[in-house]
């Protein structure tokens, strides 16, 4: 397979993420981010373990374990702690920084090369998604931005080490070890979650089944087997698809207004984007 197939594949993750504002916001508006986090992550693990039948052993696990919380437990935690400190817009372009340091700890861990053009298209996107989401009225809280830079170094490390550590698995099973052990780390702190889990409803039981079976279980499959075809820095710079996404589906389900300078912003996300994978693209051998 190409490697415009993989990118156009691994690129479905991101496109398909940024429904879940909408998932959350109309069918789990009553749950708190811990509850949904833990139902997102340990039923969809425990699923795909079920398909896959087979179970990490000797050093795999600790490393599971490590991943599992920086790609999920840890990373949705700050992430939906930022959401609720920051507006949107604040909160993705803290999540927007991620490719950024992908680049950095690829290089740090991985010895992959920074070059330059990588860096602008990055930087371009980030200005991008400014315009496309971020307004005036938009506030910053020192706590919310803390966390939302925390949260991209947590899932940007995890990125990084899903590529340096790379079981003699398939990627859905690889995936089902992660998601799993990420639900798992969240199952101690459930005590301290506000949500009644006797006021779960059958509408938040489907947005869960969404948010678990393919906003986590599909996507991140997709996504790791991006990794593994893949740089960590070409997968990573996809995930700015993810506000272009949210931005849509809201306009279309949601009725919510697209201005021009969202417009704008959309088209400069996209040109980065493509720069970014033509940046990371590999070098081709002359004779």
């Amino acid at each position: 397979m190409t490697r415009t197939f993989d990118l156009a594949l691994t690129a479905f993750a991101p496109l398909i993420w940024g429904s879940s504002y909408i998932v959350t916001t109309q069918f789990l508006a009553n749950l708190d981010p811990l509850t949904i986090s833990l139902l997102r992550a340990l039923p969809a693990g425990l699923f795909l373990l079920c398909l896959v039948r087979q179970l990490p052993k000797g050093s795999w696990i600790p490393k599971m374990l490590l991943l599992g919380a920086l790609n999920f437990s840890i990373f949705w935690s700050l992430l939906f702690f930022a959401a609720y400190r920051l507006p949107g817009g604040v909160a993705a372009i803290m999540g927007a920084v991620q490719p950024l340091i992908v680049i950095f700890a690829a290089r740090a861990l991985l010895g992959s090369p920074i070059r330059a053009l990588s860096l602008i298209a990055v930087a371009t996107g980030c200005l991008g998604i400014t315009l496309l989401i971020i307004s005036p009225e938009s506030k910053l809280d020192a706590l919310g931005i803390i966390a939302g830079l925390l949260g991209s170094a947590s899932m940007a490390l995890g990125t990084v080490l899903s590529r340096k550590w790379q079981p003699p698995v398939s990627a859905l099973t690889f995936t089902a070890w992660q998601l799993t052990a990420g639900g798992l780390l969240l199952l101690p702190f459930v005590v301290w979650a506000p949500t009644q889990w006797s006021t779960i409803t059958h509408t938040n039981v489907l947005g869960l089944g969404y948010l678990g079976l393919i906003g986590a279980g599909l996507t991140y499959f997709i996504w790791l087997r991006g990794i593994r075809k893949l740089q960590p820095s070409a997968v990573s710079i996809l995930g700015f698809l993810s506000p272009i996404s949210a931005s849509l589906l809201g306009w279309l389900v949601l009725n919510e207004t697209l201005t021009p300078v969202q417009g704008l912003g959309m088209v400069i996300v996209l040109i980065s984007v493509f720069a970014g994978q033509h940046a990371l693209r590999p070098k081709t051998k002359r004779n």
